[in-house]
C-alpha cells in the first residue's frame, strides 16, 4: 500500500473534516496545489497570504480544523501574524509550506525567497514560537507518522502546526497503511483523584445559596458545550459569559444574561456576582481584553474553574483531568432536587425608545436597531473597535454563533475570517440559508478589503455593515483624538461591490448607505437585505469621536485632560 505524499497529507485532512484550503499560489507549492482538487479538496485562493491565514482562522472557528498553503519564506512570513492570532485564541490550523527541492537546501543554495546565507531553518525558527508542532516532511520513511504527529498536536492543543513539504517530496511515494487508522486525540488515564474531587463539588454545589456560572471561550475547544446546555438548563443558575464565550450557551434560556462587564455593565448584576458564594467557571482565558482589564476575573476562593487540563477549587489545582468526562460524571451525579432555586437578579432591559427618522444614527442605539435581523444559523462578526464593543449587546437566537475579537487584536482580521467561517457555514449544512454578518469600521476595511472580491467569487451570503466614522475611532478613544495619524484616506463604498467583481446589476441593488435612522429603518426593512442573496454592502455613518463602553470612558478622559 503506498501513496504519494501530496496525497497522504490531503487525504488526511479529508478525513478529518476540512473540505476547503486556502492560501496563495507560488513557485515552491504549485506541484503540490496540482493534488488539491483531485483529493476532493475545494481551493480557495486568496488575494495574499495574511488574509488567507486569517480565512484559515475563521474556518477553523467553525468547522474544528483548517488548512492554508503558502510558499516558502516571503509567503510563510506574511501569513505569519494570522498564524499568531490563531495561536493566542485557539484556532487549530494545518500550515503546509512549499519548500524548495531538499538538494538545494543541502547544498545551501543561495536561491529566491531565502535570506541569501545558506540557511533554510530560519522561518522554521520564527513559526515554532506560534505552533505547537513543526515537521519537515524530508525522509519518506518518517512522512506518514510525522504528518499524523502533526495534525493529532492540532487537534490536541487547538492551534495551529507547520508542515514543510519540499518541492521534490510531493510525489515521492510512502506507506499508506496509516490512513486506515482515523486520527484521534488520546484520552489521559484516570488519575484516581476523580471520585473525591467530584465528591467535593457536588458538596460545593449543594450547599451554594448565591451561584452563578460563568462561560469563556476555551470550553468551546474542551469540548465540554454539550456539557455546558445540560448544566444551564438544569440548574437554572444565573449564567453570564465573557467576549470569548459569547454564544457558546443558548442566550434565549431565562437564566442566562448576557456578556458580564462588571461596572460597565448593570450595577446589580455586580452585586450579584461580587456576592456569590459559588462561581462555576468554565474554560477561562483570562486575558486583559475578555476581562475588561482583569476586573471581571472570579473570587478564586468561592470560585470552581473548569480548564482544558485542570480543575481549580479554591487554591487547589487537580491537573490532567479530562474535563468532558469529569463534566459528563458530575451531571450523571447531581442529584437536582438538592440544588438550590435561585432567582438571580433582573435581566436588563433596555427601553426601545422611538428614534427620530431624521437624527443622525449613533453607536448607542444603532446595535439593538439592528439585532432583529439575525435569525437562528447565522454567524455575526465584530471587528476590533466601536463594532466589537457595540456587538456584546446583541441579543443571538438560537445556534447563533459570534465571533468578536479577544486577545489578539489584529486590525482587518474579521473580514477574511468572514470569509473563511461563512464558507465552513455552508459545507456544514444543506439550506441555502446560510448568512453571515460583518461589522466592520472604515478604518479596520482598509486592512484587508480585498478579500471581498473572494466572498463575492465563492457566491457567500454575507452582509457587510461599514461603520464609516472617518478614521481610527478606537485610537482617538485610547489616544489621539485629535491627532492627523488617526485620520484615514477617506473611500467611496458604495462602488466597492462593483469594483471587486460583482456584476453590475447585482452591485447597484445591493449597496446601501445610511446617515439617518429613517434610512436605516428603510435598509433594514428592504427584501433585499432581508432575504437576498450574495453580498450586500451597508454603509452607515457615524460620528468619529462617537463610541460607548469602555471607549466611551477613555474618551471622556482625554477630553477632560485637555
Amino acid at each position: 500500500m503506498s501513496i504519494k505524499v501530496a496525497e497522504y497529507l490531503f487525504t488526511r485532512l479529508r478525513q478529518l473534516g476540512v473540505g476547503s484550503i486556502f492560501g496563495v499560489p507560488g513557485d515552491y507549492n504549485l506541484h503540490l496545489l496540482d493534488f488539491v482538487q483531485p483529493s476532493d479538496l475545494a481551493w480557495v485562493g486568496n488575494c495574499n497570504e495574511l488574509n488567507a491565514a486569517y480565512a484559515a482562522d475563521g474556518y477553523a472557528r467553525v468547522n474544528g480544523l483548517s488548512a492554508l498553503i503558502t510558499t516558502f519564506g516571503v509567503g510563510e512570513l506574511s501569513a505569519i501574524n494570522g498564524i499568531t492570532g490563531a495561536y493566542t485564541e485557539k484556532a487549530p490550523i494545518i500550515h503546509i509550506v512549499g519548500t524548495p527541492a531538499r538538494g538545494l537546501q543541502e547544498t545551501r543554495s543561495l536561491i529566491h525567497h531565502t535570506l541569501a546565507d545558506g540557511e533554510y531553518g530560519r522561518f522554521a525558527d520564527m513559526v515554532s514560537h506560534v505552533t505547537v508542532a513543526q515537521v519537515d516532511l524530508k525522509d519518506p520513511r518518517l512522512v506518514p507518522d510525522q504528518i499524523d504527529h502533526a495534525l493529532r498536536q492540532a487537534l490536541i492543543h487547538s492551534r495551529p502546526v507547520y508542515l514543510q513539504v519540499p518541492v521534490d517530496m510531493v510525489d515521492i511515494f510512502i506507506d499508506a497503511s496509516n490512513l486506515t487508522s482515523p486520527i484521534s486525540v488520546p484520552s489521559a488515564p484516570a488519575t484516581g483523584h476523580e471520585p473525591s474531587i467530584l465528591q467535593r463539588i457536588l458538596e460545593r454545589i449543594y450547599a451554594a445559596q448565591r451561584p452563578l456560572i460563568l462561560i469563556d471561550g476555551e470550553s468551546r475547544f474542551m469540548g465540554i458545550v454539550g456539557h455546558i446546555d445540560t448544566l444551564v438548563k438544569t440548574s437554572t443558575w444565573p449564567t453570564w459569559t465573557t467576549v470569548f464565550g459569547k454564544s457558546i450557551v443558548n442566550e434565549q434560556y431565562p437564566n442566562v444574561y448576557g456578556i458580564y462587564s462588571g461596572s460597565l455593565g448593570d450595577p446589580l448584576w455586580k452585586d450579584y456576582f461580587d456576592s456569590a458564594d459559588l462561581i462555576l467557571n468554565l474554560g477561562p482565558h483570562n486575558t486583559s481584553t475578555n476581562s475588561s482589564n482583569f476586573t471581571v476575573l472570579p473570587d478564586p476562593g468561592v470560585t470552581i474553574t473548569f480548564s482544558s487540563n485542570y480543575i481549580q477549587i479554591g487554591s487547589d489545582i487537580y491537573r490532567d483531568i479530562v474535563p468532558s468526562n469529569f463534566l459528563s460524571q458530575l451531571l450523571q451525579t447531581l442529584e437536582i432536587n438538592r440544588i438550590s432555586k435561585i432567582n438571580g437578579p433582573a435581566k436588563s432591559v433596555i427601553k426601545a425608545s422611538s428614534l427620530n427618522p431624521c437624527d443622525l444614527i449613533t453607536q448607542k442605539h444603532f446595535y439593538r436597531t439592528v439585532n432583529p435581523l439575525f435569525r437562528d444559523g447565522d454567524v455575526i462578526l465584530t471587528e476590533t473597535g466601536t463594532a466589537a464593543h457595540g456587538g456584546r449587546n446583541f441579543v443571538l437566537p438560537q445556534n447563533a454563533r459570534i465571533f468578536g475579537p479577544v486577545t489578539w487584536l489584529s486590525i482587518g482580521y474579521m473580514l477574511p475570517a468572514t470569509l473563511g467561517a461563512a464558507l465552513a457555514q455552508r459545507e456544514q449544512t444543506t439550506s441555502k440559508d446560510t448568512r453571515a454578518f460583518l461589522f466592520i469600521g472604515d478604518g479596520s476595511l482598509q486592512m484587508s478589503v480585498q478579500e471581498i472580491s473572494t466572498i463575492i467569487r465563492e457566491n457567500l451570503n454575507v452582509i457587510i455593515f461599514v461603520i464609516n466614522n472617518n478614521g481610527y475611532t478606537i485610537e482617538r478613544a485610547i489616544h489621539g483624538r485629535k491627532q492627523a495619524y488617526n485620520d484615514i484616506a477617506s473611500w467611496t463604498h458604495n462602488l466597492a461591490l462593483r469594483f471587486f467583481g460583482a456584476s453590475e446589476s447585482h452591485a447597484e441593488q445591493n449597496s446601501f448607505v445610511a446617515r439617518t435612522w429613517g434610512e436605516l429603518d428603510a435598509i433594514l426593512r428592504d427584501e433585499r437585505v432581508r432575504n437576498g442573496s450574495g453580498v450586500r454592502m451597508i454603509e452607515v455613518f457615524m460620528g468619529k469621536e462617537d463610541v460607548q463602553g469602555a471607549l466611551l470612558q477613555l474618551m471622556e478622559q482625554q477630553v477632560a485632560n485637555e
